[in-house]
């Protein structure tokens, strides 16, 4: 019987050729294969996005760029490489882009939703009933914002793709076109002034 492991990596392979599938028939000008693209994907950009942004608009912004360029610049992606990666390493450097022209650093917006959650991105209100949920959410994000104060740019970003949005090491490192052991390294350093700053907080009483 398989494990649980190898169901999940199985599962990651056939939605990997089901992508490729797509691909090739997106890169034939079939615009159903790139709206499928879309729609299987726009929850996780719409949550990295998230993870690096502040403002909605601006995610929402980007999300749409980000499938702008993964449009035009499809017909020269080379299929050795996974669809998902190759997109969300575009949905960083948009996001980077837009930074480095404002020039602001980047925060936490959102990150710990979950995809189920990200696709209700855009709704223009919640509920009344979920009130109370959104406030929780958001001490959890302002809390988190506090606690990575402490850490660089990149490093922020590490944590909260590795963390939040459960991208392994090989992708991260694939995603900011870096080394994995430096990837492994970053994220332990990271882990430990985390670790630190919240046993200071407490000590403190914070």
């Amino acid at each position: 019987m398989p494990t649980p492991a190898a169901t999940e990596t199985a599962e990651a392979g056939n939605r990997r050729n089901d992508d490729r599938e797509l691909v090739r028939r997106a890169q034939k000008e079939d615009k159903e294969a790139f709206e499928e693209l879309v729609r299987r994907h726009q929850a996780r950009v719409f949550a990295v996005a998230g993870g690096i942004l502040r403002n909605k608009q601006d995610v929402e912004d980007i999300a749409q760029q980000v499938f702008l360029k993964a449009y035009f610049s499809l017909k020269r992606f080379d299929q050795r490489a996974a669809f998902s990666t190759w997109l969300y390493k575009i949905t960083v450097n948009e996001c980077w882009d837009l930074l480095r022209k404002r020039k602001v650093r980047p925060l936490l917006y959102e990150a710990d939703l979950s995809e189920e959650q990200a696709r209700q991105y855009g709704a223009s209100e919640e509920r009344e009933e979920h009130a109370a949920d959104v406030s929780k959410k958001l001490e959890r994000k302002q809390e988190l914002e506090r606690l990575l104060e402490c850490l660089e740019e990149r490093d922020r970003m590490m944590l909260v793709l590795k963390e939040v949005q459960g991208f392994s090491v090989e992708e991260i490192a694939e995603i900011l076109g870096i080394n994995g052991n430096t990837v492994k390294v970053r994220l332990f350093r990271a882990r430990q002034r985390i670790t630190e700053r919240v046993r200071r907080r407490r000590a403190a009483g914070v």
